[in-house]
This record gives C-alpha cells, structure tokens and sequence, in this order.
C-alpha cells in the first residue's frame, strides 16, 4: 500500500491486488520508531496514526526481573515529528486502506499470480481467476513467501530460520506503564508497546523449538504465562491478569537479505519479499514503507525504468543489510543469554543509525 499511494500520488495508474478476498491483516501491535514515523509522515498518514495509537519518547530497559536498567531517550529525529510510538495493525491496515481509497487507486481482492512473463518494456501477468493482464511494471510486495519472487527471482531463495519464535498477546494496558519497556537478561527476552490509550501489546522471543502451529487458545495461554513465570515489572503484571481470552500468537522467525537484482525486466520486489528481517528493531514495516517511498521517487527522477529500478536497489540495499544483520545478531546474543548491557548497546547504536535520511 505504502508504494502504491506513492506512486498513485505522483499520477501513475496503479492497481493493486490482495490475496485475501476481506483485505484484513491479522496481529497484535507495531511498535513504530521516529524512522517510520517519518516515512508515514511523507505517506500524509501522520496524523492519523497519532490520533488512533500512541505516541512516546522513550523506551525503558529493565532486567528480567524487573530492576531498571536504563532509559533509552529517543528525541524526535526531526521537528514536529513524535519520537516513537505504537498503533493496533488492523488500525494502521484501515488507515491505510483510506487512503489508498481516496486514491481512487484500483482495488482487486482474492488474487494472487500463476505466471509472469517479463521484458524490457512490460510485464505480462495471469492470475488465479484466469484472467491475464499486461503492466508496465509489476512490484512484488507479497511477503517473506513471497509468489512473485518464486516465479521471477531464481537466484533467491526463503528466508531462513533464526532459531528464535515470538511470542505476542494483545492486552490491556497495566496501570503503571507510560512508555515502551524491554526487559532483557533472560533466555526468552520480551517487551511491551503501547497501541493506544488502554491497549498494549506484548512481544516474547524464545528458542524456537517444534511446536503444533494450531495450538489452541487454552494451550497458547498456558504456555505464554508459564514463559513469563520468572518476570517481574509489567511484564508480570500481564502474566498475572492475561486471560485465555486475550489474543494470543505465536510464530517462528526467519530472516533473509536476497541477493541482487531485486528486479528484473519490468519485475521489481520490496519489502519483506526482498529484505525479511525479525522484530529485535521494529524496522520491518518501517523499511517496507520506505521501499515503497523510495521506489516512487525514483521511478519519477526518470523515464528509464532499468536506471530507477538500479537506483532503488542501491538506496535500499546497505540500509536493509544493516536492519537485518543487526537483528539477527541480537538474537544471536539473547540464545547465548549473553550480557543484557551489550544486547542494550546493539540496539542503541543501530536505532541511531536509522535516524540518518533514507
């Protein structure tokens, strides 16, 4: 969505397709750092993230059990823009959905593709209705499995495991938190975003091990409060007032930076299709809108769409690199329960580093 209001917004006809016949999104919250504010901000859906999440300056890092560590002051990155903040996915989904809308931008529900034939000047693409349709270009947004790249990319491949499942729960927001908290020092460190007034989300991140993707409700509860068994803070504050009712998920994580050329032909990907990263820096939505921003842009400095495509890549490239192996690394220390201060001074220098201009 982020790249088709971009590129809607500069005056080119986009269509956009989903697999999902609803267009619904599933999840619990998005923690949004002062990066991706930034790029909602230039998408014009500033205000209204800020109006329907919640917004803060600062995350604080405590020891698993509860002993405060230190606070990680996040100043806004530039003026009149919030530090950081969280919002319910099925929320920031509707926002941006309205948009697309005003857009007048072409919606087509329940599709996805069986081929691609690509060039140097267009792109023709069947779907699974059958029908065919020819496109300019063809930009594959379609997630860490993604479709589009399995047709067109053969040099790439999945992501791959990390060795880590997360752990998410939507709940109501403890009384006596103000702000983002990570709490850290333990095998199976987690954090907690505020989404709005009352709303919370929790995030645990655990060695992964096999477990029945369909768990029920009840066996997702138990397990969940029995991880959480060793936490003090907020973070037991949840484990002692969740309930079986409260939506409650769980997923293993993989990761991958996929070799160049992310495009081909009149074939291009962006997002998790390209650079799928894990959630140790909030960055995975933030770096797939700022794809989508940064492919418009250049796509509109000039009529070659080989150059545009090239440039994309090029703007992209080191910036997901870095989101991803620095994510990767701190997983790398929480299963080595390695020391909390420099899991802290990881995330530190790397949140930094995203503040720099995309």
């Amino acid at each position: 969505m982020a790249a088709a209001i971009s590129l809607a917004e500069r005056g080119v006809a986009v269509e956009l397709i989903d697999i999902d016949p609803e267009w619904r999104v599933y999840g619990a919250g998005i923690t949004i750092t002062g990066p991706t504010l930034r790029a909602y901000k230039q998408l014009g859906l500033l205000e209204a993230i800020k109006a329907e999440g919640a917004i803060t300056s600062k995350i604080r890092l405590f020891e698993y059990d509860g002993t405060h560590l230190l606070d990680l002051d996040e100043p806004a990155i530039e003026e009149g823009l919030p530090a950081t903040g969280g919002i319910m996915r099925p929320v920031l989904h509707r926002i941006m959905q309205m948009r697309v809308r005003e857009l007048d931008i072409e919606v087509r529900l329940g599709l996805s593709v069986t081929a691609i034939k690509t060039s140097e000047d267009f792109s023709d693409v069947t779907f699974t209705d059958g029908q065919s349709r020819t496109y300019d270009l063809v930009i594959g947004a379609d997630s860490v499995f993604s479709s589009v790249r399995d047709l067109v990319f053969p040099h790439m491949g999945p992501a791959l495991p990390t060795g880590q499942g997360c752990w998410r729960i939507s709940i109501r927001k403890p009384p006596e938190l103000e702000t983002g908290e990570f709490f850290l020092g333990h095998a199976s460190p987690c954090g907690i975003t505020v989404c709005a007034p009352e709303k919370v989300y929790m995030w645990m991140l655990t060695p992964h091990i096999d477990r029945d993707e369909h768990m029920s409700d009840e066996e997702l509860f138990v397990t969940l409060k029995s991880l959480l068994a060793d936490f003090g803070g907020n973070a037991g504050w949840i484990r002692d007032n969740m309930t079986p009712g409260d939506w409650i998920n769980y997923r293993p994580l993989s990761a991958a930076l996929q070799p160049k050329d992310w495009y081909h032909g009149r074939v291009v990907l962006l997002g998790d299709a390209a650079h799928a990263t894990t959630p140790h820096l909030a960055s995975g939505a933030g770096m797939a809108v700022e794809s989508g921003i940064v492919l418009a842009e250049e796509l509109a400095r000039t009529n070659n769409v080989t150059s545009a495509l090239r440039a994309y890549q090029e703007r992209r490239y080191e910036r997901c690199r870095d989101v991803i192996e620095t994510s990767v690394a701190v997983g790398k220390l929480q299963l080595q329960h390695g020391d909390p201060k420099v899991h802290a001074e990881l995330l530190g220098a790397a949140l930094h580093r995203l503040n720099a201009p995309f």
